[in-house]
């Protein structure tokens, strides 16, 4: 029999990595004090416990005016609306990402304009965003992924050349720095997720922070249907004009939750961050693993996922048969995205959305080539999930001894997969 579990050998791991989310009679309290109050929604905005999380929140940061709202999807959208980013504008985007950071343009009347990343972060290739360039160009919107932060200092600079509003994507990067500086604090606005497998969370919604709190007054009105909104977000001002906006809100359910989570996350962070710089040192010593190189900015890292790249030569497989050989081995991963080009959740050019249909130059994926991101999404990425991070050193003892079997049996696993293809095809 085998040694790989895949092929019916004995797992690596058998305990189940900790689950997520974490609660406890908190929360049950926090949810409970709510539904006692009555003001269970989010009028009017901001309510008691969504005020306190929008301060607490850009605390955390240490920076920024905070605006709660209903999801991380529409937080990019309010941004570039805050901004007077609208139709017709360019907006650059990296190619390996959430389907959400090129849709939030396009729902705001704006062009994704999609753009290489860089092999050593995945993250946005400051250098294919200034070859994108034209007139029209109005933001960046680049993209904290995984375990990684963009090189905000490149794309800052860039963007002051250039005039161009900078809008921070941390769906994957609460509590991050950069030199020192929290993430979403860096550009003009930091866009944050709150849905369910985003270390922090309140089952759904996302925090914008903004530079200004005029900034912040303007996003404020554009997700309470428009209202008047004093600077900095709060209640409504009457030197404030009213303007077009919609129900964006964020309940008073999911600001209890969310608040309880940030009692929680500096300790999560602090065991995530340790434990990656343990697999770091573990997964350097594999042939064929490619660990992505820290940048010494960036200076704490509170992460999402790990992630890491495989030589398919050497393993034999690319990276789809690798990560089903690591679940086997009962080490929560998997693939990653799909380059934005290739899709599947993101198909602009098969709706009846004004944009896509306005400027369909912009959306002729076949002829697009962004070698780093489809060499990436296509063959060698693997995400290893945050739970792994919070097992301590026999979490990631164990997941580094699964990928180590994995390589050391890489020609057997290659001809099974071989065999396979060959028997379905």
């Amino acid at each position: 029999m085998s040694d790989l579990a895949i092929l019916g050998g004995p797992k690596t791991r058998t305990e189940p990595y900790p689950a997520w989310p974490v609660w406890d009679e908190r929360d049950l309290q926090a949810v409970t004090e709510v539904i006692r109050s009555g003001r269970w929604g989010g009028y009017p905005y901001p309510g008691p416990k969504t005020a306190e999380l929008a301060r607490r929140f850009a605390e955390l940061q240490g920076g920024g005016y905070a605006v709660p709202m209903v999801n991380g999807t529409v937080t990019m959208e309010v941004a570039l609306r805050a901004a007077g980013i609208g139709w017709g504008d360019e907006v650059i985007v990296p190619a390996y990402t959430f389907q959400a950071t090129a849709s939030a343009p396009m729902a705001a009347g704006a062009i994704p304009v999609i753009v290489d990343i860089d092999p050593n972060n995945y993250c946005l290739d400051p250098r294919a965003a200034e070859k994108a360039i034209t007139p029209r160009t109005k933001a960046i919107l680049p993209v904290h992924l995984g375990h990684q932060m963009a090189d905000m200092d490149a794309i800052m600079a860039l963007a002051e050349r250039h005039n161009l509003v900078v809008i921070e994507d941390c769906a994957h990067a609460h509590g991050a720095k950069w030199r020192g500086r929290g993430a979403g604090t860096i550009g003009h606005f930091g866009s944050f997720s709150l849905q369910s497998s985003k270390t922090l969370t309140s089952g759904e919604g996302g925090i914008l922070l903004c530079r200004t709190p005029e900034l912040a007054a303007k996003a404020a009105s554009i997700i309470d249907c428009g209202r008047p909104h004093a600077l900095g977000g709060g209640p409504e001002d009457d030197s404030q004009e009213y303007q077009v906006g919609g129900n964006f809100r964020l309940s008073e359910l999911q600001a209890a939750l969310a608040l309880v989570g940030l009692e929680r996350f500096p300790e999560q962070a602090r065991q995530r961050e340790a434990m990656a710089a343990y697999m770091d040192e573990a997964l350097s010593e594999i042939p064929g693993v490619r660990v992505l190189p820290r940048d010494e900015r960036h200076t704490t890292r509170s992460f999402y996922r790990y992630i890491f790249a495989i030589d398919p030569a050497e393993f034999g497989v690319e990276h789809d048969v690798f990560c089903a050989a690591l679940e086997a081995e009962g080490v929560d991963c998997w693939v990653g995205y799909e380059a934005m080009h290739r899709y599947r959740l993101f198909q602009p050019q098969t709706s009846r959305l004004a944009v896509p249909n306005a400027f369909p130059q912009y959306f002729d994926f076949q002829n697009m080539h962004l070698p780093e991101a489809e060499r990436a999404c296509q063959r060698e990425a693997v995400w290893l999930d945050e739970a792994i991070f919070r097992a301590g050193r026999q979490g990631v003892d164990d997941a580094a001894a699964a990928i180590k079997k994995i390589r050391q049996h890489a020609e057997e696993l290659r001809k099974a997969a071989q065999a396979f293809r060959e028997q379905t095809s």
